[in-house]
């Protein structure tokens, strides 16, 4: 078995770790939301009870398991043949989420995942994976900051004042966005210790910025899975760290931005399999099903 085949099949172990700690993780979120007064009071009160409770811990164990074997897989093949395996997770987290509420996913939702993460791959493929090569502008670093900030602010109150099926679209976005920019700041903290040190890399503010966007990341992601579907999470989260991973890149980093006619058909191409995608994930009928126990449940909780 050559070096890139089994990386691989190490990115699809990956890809179903990822997707098994979603699962656990989603489990224990929504079991423990509750109603607060403000988006800041709710994440605290959530996190406060995830980090105590046994199930949401197992599926962070399948977490550190999956970035365990991602390395390995990284260290034995190159980064094209692992990272478009990390598309695959949606297809493991629909079968998962469904088979939780007895419903077996019909048809359309197999098609829905299939397309978005063909999307996923081809996009990935085409852009090369998180081009963060060369001398980065670290002025342009701090715009994208900022920037993802402001996404944050402005849009996760406005979500959770629509409710919980806008929330988890906003924070699985948001996650995602927070996860690139880890990619980047774990980037620029690892070229400040080999090439300055720890002391130089303690007083550089992009280890600070490092552990805030990956805290960040982290409470967003749960306060998607506490509001929705596993399947929106994964795929909002999923899609979104690639294309910002990208963005960021071409932005920050010395990137020409593709103009072949290949080029740009591949992304125009990837661009319409995830819309495609995410349009039937969000009308799926498995979906709808798992709503409406919500809605019962929540009924039911009231009564």
């Amino acid at each position: 078995m050559s070096a890139n085949v089994l990386a691989t099949v190490l990115g699809l172990v990956v890809a179903f770790l990822f997707a098994l700690s979603a699962f656990y993780q989603q489990r224990a979120a929504r079991n423990t939301h509750r109603q607060h007064k403000s988006v800041a009071a709710a994440a605290v009160a959530l996190m406060s009870a995830l980090v105590r409770d046994r199930t949401w811990l197992q599926g962070w164990l399948f977490n550190l398991t999956g970035f365990g074997v991602q390395a390995l897989a990284l260290h034995i093949g190159s980064v094209i043949a692992v990272q478009p395996m990390l598309a695959a997770q949606l297809l493991f987290a629909l079968p998962m989420s469904s088979l939780e509420q007895r419903v077996w996913p019909r048809m359309r939702d197999w098609l829905g995942a299939a397309s978005l993460c063909a999307g996923l791959v081809v996009l990935i493929l085409v852009v090369h994976v998180r081009p963060t090569e060369g001398e980065p502008d670290r002025g342009r670093i701090l715009l994208a900051s900022v920037a993802v900030v402001a996404a944050i602010l402005v849009s996760i109150p406005i979500a959770s004042r629509i409710g919980p099926g806008a929330l988890v679209l906003a924070a699985g976005t948001c996650a995602g966005l927070c996860f690139a920019m880890t990619a980047v700041f774990i980037k620029l903290t690892g070229d400040d210790l080999v090439n300055h040190g720890v002391a130089s890399t303690a007083r550089d503010w992009v280890g600070y910025a490092l552990a805030c966007s990956t805290a960040a990341g982290l409470v967003l992601g749960q306060g998607a899975f506490a509001n929705g579907p596993l399947p929106w999470a994964v795929a909002t989260k999923e899609t979104a760290n690639p294309i910002a991973s990208y963005a960021i890149g071409v932005l920050a980093f010395p990137v020409v931005f593709p103009t072949g006619n290949a080029t740009l058909l591949g992304i125009s191409v990837a661009g319409a399999l995830v819309v495609i995608g995410a349009v039937a994930l969000a009308h799926s009928p498995s979906v709808e099903i798992w709503l409406r126990r919500r809605e019962d449940q929540a009924a039911h909780a009231v009564s």
